[in-house]
């Protein structure tokens, strides 16, 4: 008893305490409050996005057809129901009545189900092949899902030939790794360092395939969600009828990185677009090296710092460590060995977790290569040519 008591008190002694920690506790979640973010998510929104799309105007309205006809058949059938078990109950006389095989019972339970049945698929159909329906679009856009990033390929329509990948803003993936303490901004784990840009009233055809797993690429306020599929390719569409910047996210559980692979997709108008992309060949053309080129180590290195941070700290860190399954770089054997051609194959054709990076220049690749071989602990001396990369494709 004694024990129980001195228990009991020493809890009541703490209570100030745990109170404190309490509010404490709650005063760090309010600091994590954000705002309504331009084009969804709002804070505590219980509804659909606000559609920008004819498409997804129409998926809203279905959502509430469906919703309220469901209302009221149930409110009907559970009324009746209600009412002739309180009306013809036992204790006020009612003797059960005693048929069977009643044509016009089956006949209309038969019927009336069938016409509220074709009632809500008639439009619904209607919603489904105007959504698949993506002929006569006026720019093609291939997205690529990779572990973890889309990569962008513009395929027809202006801006045909521009190539980019998308990436979590890294400033993003710090704050997660620090566990989001303090202020956030409104997109948290929403920016990305190279948004896909499209002019708005334009229909736009995405394509949609995948690199190593299943992925999904899909945008709420454009009523848009396709699977990304390695060796398939299949296609949606959307014509944005306003500008600004709407965001999705990879839509299937793809791996450890799931949360990090964000969309961003900015509309602008016509003519910021047609600016936009006579900027994007300008920096495509600066950044066309020529795979012959000859570079020193520190300049290579200074270039794969930047790929490095672009493209790989966001599994191995940026001090090169790894976590979990990821292996570390600083120390690894394969970026030590001699025989550079094993990082080079690896980087090319990917091996288990490790995905292929075969969609970044020779010149990158070289880059970053020679980064791992010779920062951190790992100061192997070694120089990778972009035109050693340029040799090992398709090997």
């Amino acid at each position: 008893m004694m024990s129980i008591s001195n228990k009991f008190a020493s809890l009541l002694h703490k209570a100030p305490a745990v109170a404190s920690a309490v509010a404490l506790g709650a005063l760090g979640t309010a600091a994590h409050a954000v705002n309504d973010l331009p084009g969804g998510p709002a804070v505590r929104q219980l509804n659909l996005h606000p559609a920008v799309t004819r498409i997804a105007e129409e998926q809203a309205w279905l959502h509430w057809f469906m919703l309220i006809t469901c209302i009221v058949i149930f409110i009907a059938v559970f009324a009746v129901m209600f009412y002739s078990i309180w009306k013809h109950r036992k204790s006020v006389g009612h003797k059960p009545a005693n048929f069977h095989e009643s044509v016009t019972v089956e006949v209309i339970w038969t019927i009336v189900p069938f016409l509220i049945v074709i009632g809500m698929a008639l439009p619904a159909t209607k919603v489904l092949v105007a959504s698949k329906d993506t002929t006569n679009a006026e720019l093609t856009i291939k997205a690529t899902g990779y572990q973890w990033k889309w990569g962008y390929d513009y395929l027809k329509g202006e801006g045909e030939g521009i190539a980019f990948l998308a990436t979590l803003d890294s400033t993003h993936r710090e704050m997660s790794n620090d566990g989001a303490r303090g202020d956030v901004p409104d997109n948290y784990l929403l920016k990305v360092d190279n948004p896909l840009v499209v002019p708005v009233g334009k229909k736009i055809r995405i394509i949609t395939t995948a690199n190593d797993v299943i992925h999904a690429w899909g945008v709420p306020a454009f009523g848009v969600k396709q699977d990304a599929i390695p060796g398939f390719v299949r296609d949606t569409w959307f014509r944005s009828e306003k500008t600004g910047d709407f965001y999705g996210q990879c839509y299937e559980l793809c791996g450890k990185e799931h949360a990090y692979m964000p969309i961003h997709v900015k509309v602008v108008s016509t003519a910021e677009y047609t600016a936009w992309v006579d900027g994007q060949k300008k920096l495509m053309a600066a950044k066309l090296d020529d795979p012959a080129k000859v570079w020193t180590q520190a300049d290579i290195s200074q270039r794969g710092e930047k790929v490095y941070a672009a493209n790989c700290a966001a599994c191995h860190q940026a001090n090169g460590k790894g976590a979990g399954p990821i292996k570390a770089l600083d120390g690894s054997a394969i970026v030590l060995d001699a025989d550079k051609n094993q990082q080079i194959q690896m980087l090319l054709n990917g091996k288990g977790a490790m995905p292929a990076w075969k969609q970044l220049s020779d010149t990158d690749i070289a880059a970053v290569i020679t980064y791992t071989k010779n920062n951190w602990s790992n100061k192997t001396g070694q120089l990778v040519q972009p035109s050693e990369i340029l040799a090992q494709r398709g090997k």
